[in-house]
């Protein structure tokens, strides 16, 4: 690599502008990591990118692949990566060399809008490696371990082979989004003794819950035999319960085969760091439209009423309107999430919330309604902390939200043979919003029994949710599950309106209806 491609630090001018960014962004409230600027070329942009942000990852023949990809579509001039900023403490953001210093500011307060995002919203506290004794402040030291990452897997790779831990990397990469994003915020259930009911152990041998009974000619009266025999029958499904593995259908494929799969040491080592980054990267996967439309207000804000001068708001407004633009094909994260902001804190802030006006059915009285209570500000800066992309759609797209922003959902009408617009009703089109959204798109999948028709076979059953697997990608899933567990794997799902289970023994694959 060229030697002035090593000197990534900023410039003085651009360090000057940073430091003016940062203040003004503090001064509205954002609360970030300390951040850290580097300026890069763009195919050192591109070599970065093509590891997910992080200097040094697994080697792993993807990332090639992508980086291929990113070097035609800039050499093309198809796209161009303005930034990129790591969920790390402190965080790391790269600016592409050679552009103006109005993208530059852009992207400055982008990122610390970012920052501030993955800093003090709840799913990014599964990002968390702990709490610093000093400052109270979380510990994210994941360059460090994505780099270690890398180290274990190389270290294998010199004892077994890079052919078979690309390979095995490839099954595990199969199954990345076969984790349980909720997992890391669940509470384990305390288990608490009724007030009704305790356990009577007086009795030589006796292990069935009774009602405590103070003497002995009141026991068939406080204890009748329908009741013991009910006892027993709990006792005796709760023990069936238990031998039952996993106990309850469990969402963590992953955790799962991790725990339980007859794995090499090399095996489980490369299966726990492909699980631990899939779920470093599953908070942005649930939070992109509350990110980006975080970001973009923010940066708006700042450019807008603070950091550009009057000869760089036409360019200011000619790169934001590139970054707002929208299609009919794709849903445009950066728009929906910055207007869907702006409508929540112009609510807020003229009191058009709570019992009353939802109450309300006057169109003129609405339309009028402005209480002036100003807690606009305020309330985007709980939703910032407290949502992922599904309640913030859920809570907060409403009918005059849709309408304002002519939003509407569309297919494919196979008789005329293009994409028309199908509906503009307010239901139709959340509905479709958060089915997109919800697991980020990839469909439910839950391991079942390990031990399938007592022959050690895994059964998965998939949430079926109105749409049907692809059989293509189904059968390459159950090939990388049979390769891990090494015994034959089975998939419930629904194809066609019927029941079906898709199965593979590691030979072929079979259809059972």
């Amino acid at each position: 690599m060229a030697q002035f491609a090593l000197k990534t630090a900023l410039p003085a001018y651009l360090h000057d502008e940073q430091v003016k960014i940062e203040a003004y962004a503090k001064a509205y409230g954002l609360d970030f990591f300390p951040t850290w600027f580097e300026v890069l070329p763009y195919d050192h942009m591109n070599e970065i990118a093509a590891y997910g942000g992080f200097p040094s990852r697994y080697p792993h023949w993807r990332f090639g692949m992508s980086y291929e990809e990113l070097h035609k579509s800039s050499e093309y001039g198809l796209s161009t990566i303005y930034e990129m900023v790591i969920n790390n403490s402190p965080a790391v953001a790269y600016l592409l060399e050679g552009n103006s210093l109005v993208d530059q500011k852009i992207v400055m307060a982008h990122v610390y809008a970012h920052v501030d995002f993955f800093k003090n919203n709840f799913a990014f506290a599964s990002t968390d490696q702990g709490k610093d004794a000093a400052t109270g402040q979380p510990i994210r030291k994941w360059i460090d371990a994505m780099a270690n990452h890398g180290a274990v897997i190389r270290r294998w790779a010199n004892r077994v082979g890079i052919e078979k831990i690309e390979a095995f990397v490839d099954d595990c990469l199969s199954l990345e989004n076969l984790i349980d994003p909720h997992r890391p915020h669940a509470r384990k259930a305390r288990v608490t003794a009724d007030a009704d009911e305790e356990k009577n152990y007086d009795k030589p041998g006796e292990e069935l819950p009774r009602l405590r009974v103070d003497r002995d000619y009141m026991e068939s009266y406080i204890n009748p035999e329908a009741f013991m025999e009910a006892q027993r029958k709990k006792a005796s499904d709760e023990a069936s319960k238990a031998k039952k593995l996993p106990e309850e259908p469990d969402r963590d494929v992953m955790g799962f085969l991790l725990e339980h799969a007859p794995l090499e040491a090399w095996e489980r080592d490369v299966l726990a760091v492909i699980r631990r980054e899939a779920y470093y990267f599953a908070p942005q996967a649930q939070t992109k439209i509350m990110n980006e439309g975080w970001a973009t207000y923010w940066h708006s804000k700042i450019l807008t009423e603070k950091a550009a001068d009057g000869s760089e708001i036409i360019d200011y407004a000619d790169r934001c309107a590139g970054v707002l633009a929208t299609s009919r094909d794709r849903l445009n994260p950066y728009k929906l999430g910055v207007e869907l902001y702006r409508h929540i804190e112009e609510r807020w802030n003229k009191g058009q919330f709570g019992k009353e006006w939802d109450d309300c059915d006057d169109l003129a009285t609405r339309q009028s309604w402005d209480r002036r209570l100003g807690l606009g500000r305020q309330k985007i800066f709980e939703v910032r902390a407290h949502y992922t992309d599904v309640t913030f759609i859920d809570e907060f797209l409403t009918p005059d939200f849709v309408a304002d922003q002519k939003l509407f959902s569309f297919g494919y009408n196979e008789k005329n043979e293009r994409f028309e617009v199908e509906s503009r009703q307010f239901q139709e089109i959340k509905q479709r919003l958060l089915f997109q959204l919800t697991n980020a798109g990839n469909p439910i999948i839950r391991v079942e029994d390990a031990n399938h028709k007592n022959r050690s076979e895994l059964l998965l059953a998939h949430d079926h949710q109105g749409i049907d697997l692809r059989q293509d990608y189904a059968q390459a899933v159950l090939v990388a599950l049979e390769r891990i567990w090494h015994r034959p794997v089975e998939l419930r799902t629904v194809a066609e309106g019927k029941l079906v289970y898709l199965r593979f023994d590691g030979n072929e694959h079979k259809v059972k209806l």
